[in-house]
């Protein structure tokens, strides 16, 4: 029997509730495909700080490393918030793991349920049918770039007077784009009808310039793949306004994390959009979503982010094909079912088809 050890990082707020429920379905899911796993959890983030004054103990990357795949849950919280800029925050210790392990490029899959086209903020007829992936680079641009803070800077104050000046270089070189945009076209090539969506800022940033440069040179090498480019001003208005017309959408590591943020509501929840982060090394998988402190111990969670994380586990960290569609329709039944956490419950549901974070669970379990 094969046998896969898993670092698991719960991580702060919500994060070790439904990394719970994500393991749970994980090894009942290897259980059924003939398969082992071995899940261990390490510190990361608020709770690390706390406990080793370090958001990424050595301990936990040294643990990320050895194993097979990473499963993350959340990190950060109103706790640890601080504009000191030499305290540690929690979300350095996600920022840090990803550029250790070599994890250069994030997926994000945005798949609405016919069963929940009526939980989204949008028209069930513009939400209906949306299924797209996001490609975003991970390790470059502005949260990667140089920083520079000078306290008394002259004439960067109010009124002229001496002042807080800050600067964040947005960096990218032409390798770490052609990387990220010839992964999208590998993609969109396994999907039916695939086409590339490439989003930039080129008529203003050099940097987009580069990218747009590098995607159009990739987009020529692949002639069968239908292919455009958009900025990002734009994307963001299309995506609410006719988010079906994308299938595979590659950017920059900001202009991702913003647009994929955006595309999760279409699902009717960040609670739905789960995302698998490959590069070099050891992969990683997690929700999109945040650690939701003010939900953090109240059970009420909603657990399927995490447990379509495991899918993504399963898929690309592990290769198991089988176990990934498995927790998939899993999760898809459940919703057809009728279930639902209170985050995507549409007006009118009722209140006894309204599940906490372990009933939601076990209902997917049964359905495995």
């Amino acid at each position: 029997m094969k046998s896969y050890q898993i670092c698991c990082l719960p991580g702060d707020g919500i994060g070790p509730e439904i990394l719970a429920q994500g393991v749970r379905v994980l090894e009942a899911v290897a259980a059924r495909c003939g398969f082992a796993v071995r899940c261990e959890n390490h510190a990361i983030g608020g709770v690390a700080i706390d406990a080793t004054g370090t958001p990424l103990p050595d301990e936990t990357l040294a643990a990320a490393e050895a194993a097979d795949a990473v499963l993350l849950a959340s990190v950060g919280g109103p706790r640890w918030d601080t504009t000191d800029p030499a305290a540690p925050r929690p979300e350095q210790g996600l920022l840090g793991i990803r550029k250790a392990l070599g994890l250069y490029l994030n997926l994000r899959p945005v798949h609405v349920f016919d069963a929940l086209v009526d939980a989204s903020s949008l028209k069930p007829e513009l939400v209906r049918g949306v299924d797209m992936l996001i490609v975003r680079e991970l390790t470059g641009g502005l949260y990667f770039g140089a920083r520079e803070r000078i306290e008394d800077a002259p004439g960067k104050g109010v009124d002229g007077a001496p002042g807080v000046w800050c600067s964040d270089a947005l960096e990218y070189g032409e390798g770490e784009i052609d990387r990220v945009v010839r992964f999208a076209f590998e993609a969109a090539a396994g999907r039916p009808g695939g086409h590339v969506c490439s989003v930039d800022k080129a008529n203003v940033l050099g940097t987009s310039k580069l990218w747009r440069d590098v995607a159009e040179r990739v987009a020529a090498e692949n002639p069968d793949i239908p292919f455009e480019n958009m900025l990002v001003d734009n994307c963001a208005m299309q995506l609410v306004a006719r988010p079906a017309q994308f299938d595979v959408l590659v950017t920059e590591n900001t202009f991702g994390d913003i647009l994929s943020d955006e595309a999760s509501m279409l699902t009717g929840s960040l609670g739905m959009l789960a995302s698998a982060s490959l590069g070099s090394g050891t992969p990683l998988f997690e929700p999109s979503h945040g650690s939701a402190p003010d939900i953090a111990g109240l059970g009420i969670a909603n657990p399927l982010a995490q447990i379509l994380s495991v899918a993504l586990l399963c898929r690309h960290g592990l290769g198991e094909a089988k176990a990934a569609d498995m927790i998939e329709a899993a999760v898809e039944q459940t919703l057809n079912d009728g279930w639902r956490t209170r985050d995507i419950a549409a007006p009118g549901t009722p209140e006894g088809c309204i599940l906490g974070t372990d009933a939601m669970c076990d209902k997917v379990l049964e359905r495995l």
